[in-house]
């Protein structure tokens, strides 16, 4: 590891949840508009490869980078508050660390030697570690562990962590994120939690730099040297996290408890300039001072998890500031949408997104929202499955083809409008096999898409088997819904839109992924003018 790249670990005590992804990207938000090329890793300690596999009910969205790979949703925090690019490197879990270890097993590369945690598997993690600086690209890589401190999983990655403190003593920093919980009985902030937990961690060989303490309440001085003394951290590195109203807030908040001169001055790095905030400043006056609003429709089988469309909810935050309106989500199941009540459920809405997702739970519902969107010429927005239950409602209610389906649900349905990708027939294996990562894809002029991102040629990431049946699209365009992105190598159709409607479009690909707080994404912002227009 070259020294001028420097190392930042954000470990979790007390309970999970605590909100590590967000002070990680708040802390690099403040030292980006430092002057420091920052980025964020994430370390799962779960053994699935990736998340690809996982059902959101067990981890929420599963996010996607340029480069395919399939990652934790944190992830999509560090792109939206940092405006920068993650990658493979980003996210690591123990399965893709044990594979790598097996593979060099397997192939001879350990000469013989009982291979064993400590050193194979840590070295492992330390060489993923130093990855992303390897190319000397960033000044300080903030390194996130999953999971809290006392967990059997993340055993291995605080050892490794240990182990880098020691090797490069003056290049790495400890930030222990821990719960001072509220006893309304005693009336009094509790502690203890947090002592516990820094034990732990200390009977592991790590000293905390920093303690980040998640609150209710505001820490007083005296509670602050409390925690100094019995914690062995010096006062001024005893961070208050309060909870705010938005994660955007939490960059300001933790430049009021000077996180980032804390962490520069352990680093032994300049502090350079103040932090150029102007532009998140702006943003959040936009956010939380609205000048109108919209009410969409979120569409899906997973409502009841918001973190399952977490990139979505996030890409309507940022569209709405641009246009000073606050988009208020109505969250609606489409397992509960029927035929007989999608008028009452969808009622008073500007605007319907229908999400994306897989398998055959709630497409009806889907579809009859749809239907309800074209018929009653509501701005609609359909994602990856959500487009392709536009292209089966179009089919069946316009073109009159009863039957149409999509063969991932309905394999033996006569019109397939929706096919299996050529490449994926012959695929047996569930993870990492999809259509992943960015594409390109042409826009055709006069059409909402293309008004929206005022260019001919986008690049968008995607994560689905099945696509568009080309060998329907003159029928299609025949009755009024047209191809309005195609890829210009495959000819897969990228987008839909229907043309004697206000606003109607079905996307294959996830421009939520995309959306950051620097750069709000285009189709959403054209989504929220149109159904400020619509109310």
């Amino acid at each position: 590891m070259s020294n001028s790249t420097k190392y930042v670990f954000v470990t979790g005590g007390v309970a999970s949840s605590l909100g590590k992804g967000i002070i990680a990207a708040s802390l690099a938000k403040l030292l980006q508009a430092r002057g420091y090329s920052t980025t964020i890793q994430k370390l799962d300690p779960y053994i699935n490869i990736d998340p690809g596999t996982l059902n959101p009910y067990e981890h929420g969205e599963c996010y996607v980078t340029d480069d395919g790979a399939e990652t934790d949703l944190d992830l999509g925090h560090y792109e939206r508050f940092l405006n920068v690019r993650t990658s493979q490197a980003n996210n690591i879990t123990t399965g893709r660390i044990y594979q790598s270890v097996i593979n060099k097993e397997r192939k001879g590369e350990y000469l013989g030697k009982t291979v064993q945690v400590i050193p194979h598997v840590t070295d492992e993690i330390k060489e993923s570690i130093q990855l992303l600086g390897a190319k000397g690209e960033y000044d300080i890589i903030i390194t996130e562990i999953g999971g809290t401190v006392g967990d059997i999983e993340s055993l291995p990655y605080v050892e490794a962590v240990r182990q880098m403190m020691w090797e490069f003593e003056d290049d790495c920093i400890v930030i222990h994120l821990t719960l001072i919980p509220f006893l309304a009985a005693a009336g009094e902030l509790k502690t203890k939690p947090t002592q516990h937990s820094v034990k732990a961690l200390l009977e592991l060989g790590v000293q905390p730099d920093i303690l980040c303490c998640r609150t209710e309440h505001e820490l007083d001085l005296n509670l602050r040297k409390k925690i100094a003394k019995f914690c062995n951290v010096a006062s001024e590195a005893v961070i208050e996290s309060r909870d705010a109203d938005s994660i955007y807030e939490v960059p300001l908040l933790m430049q009021a408890e000077e996180l980032d001169e804390v962490v520069l001055k352990k680093l032994g790095l300049s502090r350079k300039s103040t932090p150029d905030l102007d532009a998140w400043k702006d943003f959040l006056d936009r956010l939380n001072n609205p000048v109108q609003e919209v009410t969409i429709g979120l569409v899906g089988k997973y409502v009841e998890l918001k973190d399952a469309y977490k990139s979505i909810n996030e890409a309507f935050i940022h569209a709405g500031a641009e246009f000073k309106t606050k988009v208020n989500l109505k969250w609606i199941h489409s397992e509960k949408i029927t035929k007989k009540n999608v008028a009452s459920k969808l009622e008073g809405l500007d605007g319907i997104l229908v999400a994306p997702g897989f398998g055959s739970r709630g497409i009806t519902g889907k579809i009859n929202a749809v239907q309800f969107a074209r018929e009653n010429k509501i701005p609609f927005l359909g994602i990856c499955l959500g487009m392709q239950c536009a292209v089966i409602e179009f089919a069946r209610n316009v073109i009159g083809w009863e039957d149409a389906h999509t063969v991932e649900i309905s394999p033996e349905s006569t019109r397939s409008v929706i096919a299996l990708i050529e490449e994926q027939k012959n695929i047996s294996n569930m993870g990492g096999t999809m259509r992943l990562g960015a594409y390109k894809c042409e826009l055709k002029a006069h059409s909402n898409v293309y008004e929206a991102y005022n260019r001919e040629v986008i690049n968008e990431r995607h994560r689905h088997r099945f696509e568009f049946n080309n060998e329907y699209l003159e029928d299609f365009e025949k009755h009024g819904m047209i191809a309005t992105g195609k890829n210009p190598d495959t000819g897969l159709v990228e987008v839909v839109e229907i043309q004697d409607h206000p606003w109607f479009v079905g996307v294959q690909y996830h421009p939520e992924y995309k959306s950051t707080v620097a750069k709000p994404h285009p189709l959403f912002m054209g989504f929220i003018k149109a159904a400020l227009e619509n109310k």
